[in-house]
Parts: structure tokens; sequence; C-alpha cells
């Protein structure tokens, strides 16, 4: 199993690259790969509203972060966003 990027900042504009490198640098393992993952297999589709989403996403705690995605915790209505839901889902398929 890789645990870094797949993919190469090479191309992206100053938004994109910041938002891979802080994909996988979390701190929290678990949210490393999930950040990471999905970063690197979605980040060229998304549009600004869905990178505004992603960065309030991830400038959460991890701790908090991972009670919602494992459903330990309900997410709070302002995070339980498209670009949440697209996140969870995107693992669930692997």
């Amino acid at each position: 199993m890789s645990h870094g990027t797949t993919r190469s900042s090479e191309g992206l504009d100053v938004r994109r690259k910041k938002i891979l490198m802080r994909a996988w640098h979390r701190g929290i393992k678990e949210m490393d790969l999930m950040f990471g993952r999905f970063v690197d297999g979605e980040l060229d589709k998304l549009t600004d509203q869905e990178l505004d989403e992603l960065e309030m996403i991830m400038d959460q705690h991890d701790r908090d972060l991972i009670q919602w995605f494992t459903d330990e915790v309900p997410v709070p209505e302002e995070f339980d966003c498209k670009i949440f839901q697209r996140i969870k889902t995107y693992h669930e398929t692997f």
C-alpha cells in the first residue's frame, strides 16, 4: 500500500499545490490517506467552490474528522457538504 502522493505537483496552480501538500501532511496517518488519496485522484476536477469546501474541511482537527468520517459522531451541518460526502464515498470504493 502506498503511503504518499502518487502524483506530481508539476503543472498545478499554487492553491492546488498547497492543498496537495496539506492533504498528505495531516499529522494522523489515517487523515493523510483519506485526504491524500482523494486529492491525488480528484484535485484536477475540483471547482473553486469545491476547493473552498475542501480547505474548510481540511482546517478542522483530525480527531473530529475521524469521528465524522467513521460516523462515530454526527457531522456538524456546516461541514456536511458535498465535498465531505465525496471524500467519504471515495474511500468506500477501496
